[in-house]
């Protein structure tokens, strides 16, 4: 009696693989968007509480904002209201000084910020890749180069950086549609 040896086939063994591959990411949670959905892992939490971020560090939700009488302070005008800034050091905060005064058209994103291009793009040296702002922050976001005002809870996202804290009437931000809204340094 002869005895086969009996060999799987290529195919077999890449389709194994490709089996075990797939059951791994299933198993840890990740997908081809892991990265890019950040709202959807991060999820909200209120001011204070400290939130993971894509890189398994974590951001506090006031990391030490400047207080209204701390700092280099701005005065916004939005549509009707009028709200200030305080601004924490930092070289994207030295870049929107030297653009300023500044009267910026902005548009409603998400019914938690409104969003508009600066003149001029900002510095994020010295910044973490991403930030997790709260209700009432001033926000840069990098990759469009916008202006925010955060007046609704939004997530960790890349490219956020935090510029200052809004003081006023925060509500009101949301009641606009688009805005023109005037940025200048306070007397």
């Amino acid at each position: 009696m002869t005895t086969t040896t009996h060999r799987p086939s290529i195919r077999r063994v890449w389709t194994g693989i490709a089996a075990a591959a797939v059951l791994t990411i299933a198993a840890t949670g990740c997908s081809p968007d892991a990265d890019t959905a950040p709202a959807d892992r991060a999820g909200s939490a209120a001011a204070g509480e400290s939130r993971s971020t894509p890189d398994g560090g974590s951001t506090s939700g006031d990391d030490n904002p400047p207080s209204e009488d701390d700092g280099t302070r701005l005065r916004l005008t939005v549509g009707d209201d009028n709200l200030t800034a305080t601004l924490r050091d930092s070289a994207a905060t030295d870049d929107l000084l030297a653009q300023l005064p500044v009267s910026i058209e902005m548009s409603d994103f998400g019914s938690v910020e409104k969003i508009g291009p600066l003149p001029e793009p900002l510095s994020t040296a010295g910044q973490p890749d991403g930030a997790d702002p709260v209700v009432g922050d001033l926000g840069y976001y990098e990759p469009w180069g916008n202006l925010v005002l955060y007046y609704g809870d939004q997530s960790y996202y890349d490219g956020i950086v935090r510029l200052g804290t809004l003081h006023g009437d925060i509500d009101a931000i949301g009641e606009y549609d688009d805005v023109t809204v005037r940025v200048e340094l306070a007397n």
